[in-house]
């Protein structure tokens, strides 16, 4: 997938501490969302989901679907 950057608002969860060990979002012009580390202060790799792919994955963390067994 071509991820196209330019104006993106990357936001991070009010949860998140002050350490960075956090990660960022940003849902992008065309509707996908991007995800970034917070570590690697925005020159790091960018994972990119489009709508459909995001809406799973948010389903199966609200239903507990990557939680530890």
């Amino acid at each position: 997938m071509e991820v196209d950057l330019t104006g993106a608002v990357w936001r991070k969860s009010t949860h998140s501490g002050p350490d960075g060990n956090c990660v960022e979002v940003a849902v992008l012009g065309n509707g996908n969302v991007a995800v970034r580390d917070t570590k690697d202060n925005g020159s790091g790799p960018v994972l990119a989901f489009t709508p459909g792919e995001w809406d799973a994955f948010l389903t199966g963390v609200s239903v507990g679907e990557f939680g530890n067994s």
